[in-house]
């Protein structure tokens, strides 16, 4: 009976590996109801701890989750570990602070349908809910 477990716990976390790199991310925010697009560069300042002419919250998934994974690398162009070296570095001077990390997809949505100007990524098969505006979508 734990191998059917086991198995069908391996089987799920694979669709999901699978259906993001097959699928891609979106980058979606809560605009406020204001159409918006923005570029990757933008995206990426916003998520690195810079500043746009709207000062949008950014808000990320877990470091174990494969969406996470293709965002840093197709939109960041950085791995997890630089990622994450990057703000302890920031943490540790005190001149950024990074985005908050929520711990799972349904999280991240819930936030960003609740908090103005908050932005995030998601698998790009996600249904995105009213009052939520997919700002950039990577090539």
């Amino acid at each position: 009976m734990k191998k059917v477990y086991l198995f069908l716990f391996l089987m799920m976390a694979l669709s999901q590996t699978v259906n993001a790199r097959v699928g891609g991310i979106i980058v979606v925010a809560n605009t406020n109801n204001t159409p918006m697009v923005l570029t990757k560069q933008e995206v990426k300042n916003l998520f690195m701890g810079g500043a746009l002419e709207v000062e949008f919250q950014p808000v990320v998934l877990p470091n174990n989750s494969p969406t996470r994974v293709i965002f840093n690398t197709k939109v960041l162009g950085l791995t997890e570990s630089r990622v994450q070296s990057y703000w302890a570095q920031m943490r540790f001077t005190g001149r950024k602070k990074p985005p908050t990390q929520v711990s799972s997809q349904l999280e991240l949505i819930e936030f960003l349908i609740d908090t103005p100007y908050s932005i995030g990524y998601l698998p790009k098969d996600t249904p995105i809910p009213d009052g939520l505006t997919v700002v950039y979508v990577p090539q």
